[in-house]
């Protein structure tokens, strides 16, 4: 079996704050890194209550400094958003504080709305346009200081801090492709492009002082109980927090509702079926014979699970039930 990777977007659910939130975070990476998971990644959302990582690098210390092992990194970064200076710096210094263990996962789209992208940006000229070159700078501060060099990252130069070219479309796979960069698609909320994307970045890959051949990881959202029954129900707060982002009515992560998408509107379920399909939802059979067909329909290299589940002890355990099915599978593969 591939390794196994945790995507948190360190949920608020109803009822709860940001500073359980973060507690639960930490909670969830140890136990990840305890079940033997490869990466605890977390990702720069905005305005958006549900989501308590907006300050992705000051998270991703928190829990580095709280396991020992696990790699830590963000799945991702909106690089429009920040200077590839201010980025180095803020990696470099993870990476000083804790070597080895730090990944920076790179992306451009805002990570919430457009209001709150200006807010961000203040100037929206350049930005998403000049993305290609501002990973490219970035990835330069990392490198040796070179002799005469003006401006470098105070951390960060050569530490080599590896990063990986996130996307949901064709465009992050090009990109990824042609800087022979390791590269992570979000199939867990954006699955369309996903074969296409996958095809063009293996067959366009050049090799680099990276890689030397592609290294693909697709986001999956896996929810697993102890019935398959138990595991549509977690399911669902899911289902709800993406019918309200979609229609504008973002908050903190609902409660389970037994029966919500079979109520829904026929156009609400089809977007729900359509944004949702690479999701596996069970026992620990149905989520080892899933994960077996999902592998080898898409050839992934690694997997970044992301499960919103509503109960923390619930999501706990669903990540206990996964690695359980991965095991599983380890043993068969090992016995044939």
């Amino acid at each position: 079996m591939i390794p196994l990777s945790v995507l948190d977007l360190s949920p608020v659910p109803e009822g709860s704050d940001v500073s359980q939130s973060l507690a639960n975070t930490l909670d969830l990476a140890r136990h990840a890194e305890r079940l033997g998971y490869n990466r605890y990644w977390l990702a720069e959302h905005h305005n958006m209550p549900g989501i308590a990582s907006a300050a992705t690098a000051v998270v991703i210390g928190h829990v580095a400094a709280g396991t020992s092992t696990i790699r830590v990194g963000a799945g991702g970064i909106m690089l429009p958003n920040h200077s590839p200076l201010m980025v180095a710096e803020a990696f470099g210094t993870l990476a000083a504080l804790h070597p080895g263990r730090i990944d920076l996962g790179l992306g451009r789209a805002p990570g919430t709305d457009q209001l709150t992208a200006h807010a961000l940006r203040r100037n929206m000229g350049g930005g998403v346009d000049t993305f290609p070159n501002d990973v490219v700078e970035l990835i330069h501060y990392f490198k040796p200081e070179e002799p005469g060099q003006r401006v470098r990252a105070v951390p960060g130069a050569g530490l080599n801090v590896p990063v990986w070219m996130l996307g949901s479309s064709l465009y992050g796979a090009q990109l990824a492709a042609m800087l022979g960069l390791p590269y992570a698609f979000a199939s867990h909320f954006a699955p369309a492009e996903m074969e296409h994307a996958l095809e063009v970045y293996r067959t366009r890959f050049e090799p680099s002082e990276h890689l030397d051949r592609p290294y693909a990881m697709l986001g999956l959202n896996v929810f697993a109980a102890d019935t398959d029954e138990e595991a549509r129900l977690l399911f669902t707060s899911l289902q709800q927090a993406f019918v309200n982002l979609r229609t504008g009515r973002a908050g903190k992560l609902p409660p389970p509702v037994p029966g919500f998408a079979e109520n829904l509107d026929p156009s609400a379920k089809a977007m729900l079926d359509h944004a949702l399909s690479c999701a596996i939802v069970g026992s620990r059979e149905t989520v080892r014979d899933g994960l077996r067909a999902f592998v080898a329909r898409t050839g992934a290299d690694e997997l970044m699970v992301t499960a919103q589940i509503f109960d923390h002890t619930a999501r706990v355990r669903s990540f206990d039930i996964l690695a359980a099915a991965r095991d599983e599978l380890d043993r068969a593969e090992a016995a044939e």
